[in-house]
């Protein structure tokens, strides 16, 4: 047998030892009592206001996770260990992208940016998870703490962690579905949009040709259109020889 064997084996053996213990751990130990009384309660709720939380390594990473778990499924977004500027440039990055215009496509392009920032935390909790798990085991077995995460402890890991894992990736389905509903529901609406200003401004660009024709002056402003001047002034310049051919044609209807 090769030395490799032997420490695979070796650590198989570590990993049902841990297993072991750790079911016997889980006998011994005696579910509480779901009522509370009054002054325990009023007790909890001291000890929670002066509590600073964990200081262990092993405790603040339980307590990111729980964070984190908040963040895929709450109504907060950026998590105080997120930064800020990052989320900031990640929202600008969206709008530069879709261009919204109107309450119903910015609210659209933020929801799609959270959501991605949401699916772009998933690989983190993976490891956080992983992190917790390993400390765990090493409880039973303090060698973990010297070996790399190779894929015998990590599937050990996944394994008694199965729920979490789990959970993780029916968070990341129900994310990446909704922000793929989102998108379609974004274009569908963009493309509305953009087919109306294109009927609205070739409607406007009418009125101004026959303006023209009639030596009239052209107020912008009278035809109660939703777009900018300077939008209009630029798909003028787009259309302009098209235009110049009307106003000819209209012309010399008028002198005939």
């Amino acid at each position: 047998m090769s030395d490799r064997s032997i420490r695979r084996a070796a650590e198989r053996e570590a990993l049902k030892a841990a297993r072991k213990a750790a079911a016997r751990q889980a006998m011994q130990q005696q579910p509480e009592s779901p009522e509370i009384s009054a002054a325990r309660l009023a007790a909890n709720r001291t000890n929670a206001q002066s509590s600073t939380g964990p200081t262990s390594t092993e405790g603040k990473a339980k307590v990111s996770l729980n964070a984190l778990k908040t963040g895929l499924t709450g109504v907060t977004v950026l998590l105080p260990s997120d930064d800020a500027e990052a989320y900031k440039s990640h929202i600008l990055s969206y709008e530069n992208l879709f261009k919204p215009v109107g309450p119903e496509e910015c609210a659209l392009t933020q929801s799609i940016a959270d959501l991605r920032w949401r699916l772009n935390r998933i690989p983190s909790l993976e490891m956080a998870l992983l992190t917790i798990g390993r400390a765990e085991l090493a409880k039973q077995d303090e060698s973990f703490n010297q070996t790399t995460l190779t894929p015998i402890l990590e599937m050990e890991i996944r394994r008694i962690y199965v729920k979490d894992f789990r959970n993780l990736q029916l968070q990341e389905n129900r994310l990446a579905r909704r922000r793929e509903k989102e998108m379609a529901e974004l274009k569908a609406l963009q493309a509305q949009r953009k087919a109306q200003e294109q009927k609205d401004m070739l409607e406007a660009a009418n009125l101004y040709v026959a303006a023209r024709a009639q030596n009239k002056p052209f107020d912008f402003d009278s035809i109660g259109f939703e777009f900018s001047k300077d939008h209009f002034i630029q798909f003028l310049a787009q259309q302009k020889p098209a235009i110049q051919y009307q106003e000819l044609n209209g012309t010399q209807q008028a002198t005939a």
